[in-house]
């Protein structure tokens, strides 16, 4: 039996162990044995053998979702948790993965119309740069429109998640996207480098995708000059405001 849930491991591959920590935690005591890997397009595959491994696929899709993995599984309406993917080649909108495997990899397009209508008018690239998106950045978005035969979706982020953009960019505190490494990695830099104390909040936004808001008067550009070499190959992305003097 298999589960591929809403996650994803790549770059410093991290979260292998993690992940299975997890699971031994979840379902360690019942009658099952079980595998992690990943797709094709990283999405974590879990592989379950054992009396209880029906019980066990439960318990892992009551923790962590499930992807759609075939198109006709998708339907419009549908609220699902992706990755931002192929940020920067287009400028018609941008991309989402949310795991459609089947007939073939898809992507779920966030239309550049609706982007200005929600964000303002600004091409895709000043938005990227503004909010601090970086590929295998985690969104929730809604399905929209399904064309199953021309196999095309697009979707809008939901309102839930347009809220937290507005107020990631309006409270005045610099932030980073990390990617590619668990928080326990980010955690670790910032002690090695004494940029613990520089940092408000930590929050796991997936199982390899970690936010930190700084504190005020700490500025992204530093932390990130810093703690960099303590992560590769991690990947960050920075919602970064004025400093005091600075025309943002």
């Amino acid at each position: 039996m298999e589960v591929i849930i809403p996650q994803k491991i790549y770059g410093d591959r991290s979260g292998f162990s993690k992940i299975n920590k997890k699971l031994k935690s979840l379902i360690g005591d019942l009658d099952v044995k079980w595998r992690v890997s990943i797709t094709i397009r990283q999405w974590v595959k879990i592989t379950l053998e054992g009396e209880d491994s029906e019980i066990s696929a439960n318990l892992i899709r009551e923790e962590w979702g499930e992807i759609p993995y075939s198109l006709a599984s998708v339907n419009e309406g549908d609220v699902l948790l992706g990755r931002l993917v192929d940020l920067g080649k287009v400028g018609y909108g941008v991309y989402v993965d949310i795991g459609i495997l089947k007939p073939r990899p898809k992507d779920a397009l966030v239309p550049l119309y609706w982007l200005k209508r929600t964000f303002g008018e600004k091409p895709v690239r000043q938005m990227r740069r503004e909010f601090g998106w970086v590929d295998y950045l985690p969104v929730e978005i809604r399905i929209e429109r399904v064309e199953k035969l021309a196999q095309e979706i697009e979707a809008y982020l939901t309102d839930r998640w347009v809220r937290k953009i507005k107020g990631w960019t309006s409270d005045k505190y610099d932030k980073l996207f990390i990617v590619g490494t668990i928080s326990e990695n980010v955690e670790r830099a910032l002690v090695e480098t004494g940029h613990s104390r520089d940092v408000r909040r930590i929050e796991e936004l997936g199982l390899m995708e970690t936010m930190l808001i700084l504190k005020k008067g700490t500025h992204a550009p530093g932390i990130i000059k810093e703690i960099g070499p303590y992560i590769k190959p991690a990947k960050i992305g920075a919602i970064k405001f004025p400093q005091d003097g600075e025309e943002k």
